[in-house]
């Protein structure tokens, strides 16, 4: 049995985390925090999720329950993330990060620490979109330099970081496959005069609007065709899953950083 610990379990994902972790054989929900000032610190998680209580108090720091789980699965703030992942690392519990928006220093620092626990970090938690990675590499790889490559993304207005983990995973897939380094290639903005499109360019354009949970379309732009592959998320049930069988998935697993292609068998 999984002993699994949702941080910040009163947000939008932790509830569906922790209304769905019994539908999972071998998982067991055994703690929840969220931050220490949260308003519904001291209820139980359940009712906090409109599942009916579960007997299990939101507390108020990983700190306080870290001993009662074998997983932390994480979508927070990158600074939260980070804090966690350090306690999670002193206790020998492992991770699941599905927070976006974490900057190089803070990636590097997660790679470090999972040489002490086994960590997933993945900025999409799909079936689909670990799919489509694949997808749009061999298209890419297929279709070479003569078609530009175009990522567009929609979230929903309360997303804080742009573009999207998704979106840069997709065109970091993109840009692998053709051998180009999105650092220096990407173009996350255009306005003015900008010019003729550059050759290598991989263009990475961001909407926010009303409560869009997450739309990724990469584009394949050529004289005389244009090539879509489009994935759309209904709702966040989608994610949670991803997350719940990540964590399934970590049994056993040495320390090391892995992703999604790895917890769905799709490298190679």
């Amino acid at each position: 049995m999984v002993r699994i610990i949702v941080a910040g379990a009163a947000g939008r994902m932790g509830r569906r985390i922790c209304a769905l972790a019994s539908e999972y054989p071998g998982l067991k929900l055994t703690g929840a925090f969220e931050r220490e000032t949260h308003p519904d610190v001291g209820r139980d998680v359940g009712e906090v999720a409109g599942e009916g209580a579960l007997g299990i108090m939101l507390a108020r720091s990983l700190t306080s329950v870290v001993d009662a789980g074998d997983v932390v699965i994480e979508f927070s703030s990158p600074e939260a993330t980070l804090a966690n992942m350090r306690t999670a690392a002193d206790k020998g519990v492992g991770m699941v990060i599905g927070t976006t928006g974490i900057d190089k220093a803070g990636q590097a620092e997660i790679a470090e620490l999972a040489t002490r626990i086994p960590c997933v970090y993945a900025g999409n938690m799909s079936l689909g979109i670990n799919l489509l990675l694949n997808v749009v590499g061999l298209v890419a790889r297929s279709l070479g330099d003569d078609y530009d490559v175009e990522v567009i993304e929609a979230h929903h207005k309360m997303k804080k970081d742009a573009p999207s983990g998704t979106a840069l995973m997709l065109a970091r897939a993109a840009a692998g496959a053709l051998g180009r380094d999105l650092d220096a290639d990407g173009v996350f903005s255009r306005h003015g005069i900008i010019g003729e499109r550059k050759p290598r360019e991989i263009g990475v354009q961001t909407i926010r609007a009303g409560d869009i949970v997450g739309e990724h379309t990469v584009m394949f732009g050529g004289m005389g065709e244009r090539i879509e592959i489009t994935h759309r998320v209904s709702n966040r049930d989608t994610f949670a899953r991803g997350a719940l069988k990540a964590a399934l998935w970590l049994e056993g697993r040495k320390p090391g950083l892995y992703d999604m292609q790895d917890v769905l068998g799709l490298k190679g």
